[in-house]
């Protein structure tokens, strides 16, 4: 069975760390009350993580559409293959859209994105006080959605490796 290229295996695999990363930060962060020094500093990375996973995700995005994936087995069912082209599809979408409603959810609170705390992002939108809390909860929606999809693409993962043993799974691993 042919597998992913290695350069797509650690894209995958640096972008699936450190979006458990920055979701297990948000959940840390917006648990802490008033402003702190350490809320703050658990906002910025978060923020860094964020734009470091659009960056991933773009490199992720061209290395894709230059590189077909493995085809998956002839014995897996046209429905369970469809299945799995939307969920990777939907995968794809939301690791672009859940840190761009992030940055802009920023922005519209008024507080800038400063990538390391040395590169400042454009700011694109003005601080916007009706736009602010429409965007905080399209962030907290795609961060939900994209949880579930990550669950979903965990358990047919785990359905591969331990019930079909067909070594859809091991395609991807390094």
């Amino acid at each position: 069975m042919r597998r992913y290229t290695l350069p797509a295996i650690l894209l995958h695999w640096v972008t699936a760390f450190l979006i458990v990363c920055a979701f297990g930060l948000g959940l840390v962060m917006v648990d802490i009350p008033g402003i702190t020094p350490t809320k703050l500093k658990y906002f910025s990375w978060h923020k860094w993580l964020g734009v470091t996973v659009l960056g991933i995700a773009c490199v992720r995005m061209l290395w894709r559409l230059t590189h077909a994936a493995p085809p998956l087995p002839a014995s897996i069912p046209v429905w369970q293959v469809r299945a799995s082209h939307a969920l990777h599809g939907l995968l794809y979408i939301l690791i672009f859209a859940v840190p761009v409603s992030g940055y802009f959810y920023s922005l519209a609170a008024g507080v800038p994105v400063v990538y390391l705390g040395l590169i400042p992002l454009p700011v694109l939108i003005e601080a916007n006080a009706e736009w602010k809390p429409i965007l905080k909860q399209v962030h907290y929606a795609l961060n939900m959605t994209l949880l579930t999809c990550v669950v979903i693409h965990v358990g047919a993962a785990i359905k591969h490796l331990v019930i079909d043993r067909d070594g859809v799974f091991r395609r991807m691993l390094p």
